[in-house]
């Protein structure tokens, strides 16, 4: 039914452990393939390109749905529908962001500081050249096919790149003055697709596996048992994700307590836990949460 295609380069490890944790996982014939299959009714083909090109693809008609960044679907400018957001990157679930870099000595602060007509190299020329005509500035904006904050000061005065967290930026003695967006990866879709209501349901149902593997990141479920008198203080002392369940245990005085929590905090719950008189304390791996 559904045409996919994912992300190749920094985003296809991290991409196929999502799809993985989600109950989709990608199957090729080597690491080096750029068609796949996922063992599931509602995918008929999967596809691996460079997330460049997706939006583009996606927005023709040559897939239903593609995973890439928004930076990317901002650059092409392509039709598409954004079906959600997917909130992982190469390593985080932070977003990356698309910034503007001079050299750390420039006495360039702001845009505004930069000379009419100043070389700038990306690999975002669209998005550079709207961001700057928004300013009033004209800048000789120059494709950038790849060390781009190296160009910095012979071949261009600025950049517009990526980072998630400017530490590569910084180790090239630039400094950020602008964010021209951020970006999460997204789910998008073709538009024609997203009108057939058997594609759109398909969709969405691989959506919710999508987003509830990436919810159930980072946290696990605890189970214990305990006396009606420490109840209160292990509900004081229990993080949730919202109530903690409680069910009275079947011909006994106690009750059975349950709580997602997040897995950064367990080494230190669990020790608490027993110390307020929990028992039979169990602590589960999620796979998926869906709210």
């Amino acid at each position: 039914m559904l045409r996919l295609v994912l992300p190749k380069g920094s985003l296809e490890l991290a991409t196929f452990e999502l799809f993985a944790a989600a109950d989709l996982t990608v199957r090729r014939a080597s690491e080096v393939a750029y068609r796949a299959t996922i063992d599931d009714p509602r995918i008929d083909e999967v596809h691996i390109l460079r997330p460049q090109e997706i939006p583009s693809y996606v927005a023709e008609g040559l897939f239903d749905i593609g995973v890439t960044g928004r930076d990317w679907v901002e650059e092409t400018n392509a039709d598409v529908v954004s079906l959600g957001q997917l909130r992982y990157s190469k390593a985080t679930a932070e977003p990356i962001k698309v910034v503007l870099a001079v050299s750390g000595d420039s006495p360039v602060q702001r845009v505004e500081d930069l000379p009419q007509g100043c070389r700038i190299s990306t690999e975002y020329p669209g998005l550079t050249r709207r961001f700057l005509a928004e300013r009033g500035l004209q800048a000789d904006v120059r494709f950038s096919f790849g060390a781009t904050e190296a160009k910095i000061p012979d071949i261009a005065d600025a950049v517009v790149e990526i980072t998630e967290t400017g530490r590569a930026l910084r180790a090239a003695g630039l400094r950020v003055i602008d964010t021209l967006m951020l970006s999460y990866t997204e789910l998008i879709a073709n538009p024609v697709s997203v009108a057939d209501p058997e594609k759109l349901r398909a969709m969405g149902q691989l959506l919710v596996l999508l987003q509830g593997a990436l919810e159930a990141r980072g946290k696990v479920l605890v189970k214990l048992n305990v006396s009606p008198s420490d109840l209160p203080a292990i509900i004081d002392v229990l993080p949730s994700m919202r109530s903690p369940t409680v069910s009275k245990l079947f011909g006994e005085a106690g009750y059975a307590v349950e709580a997602v929590v997040p897995k950064s905090e367990i080494n230190v719950l669990i020790p608490e836990l027993k110390e307020r008189g929990a028992t039979d304390i169990i602590e589960l791996p999620i796979a998926k949460i869906v709210h």
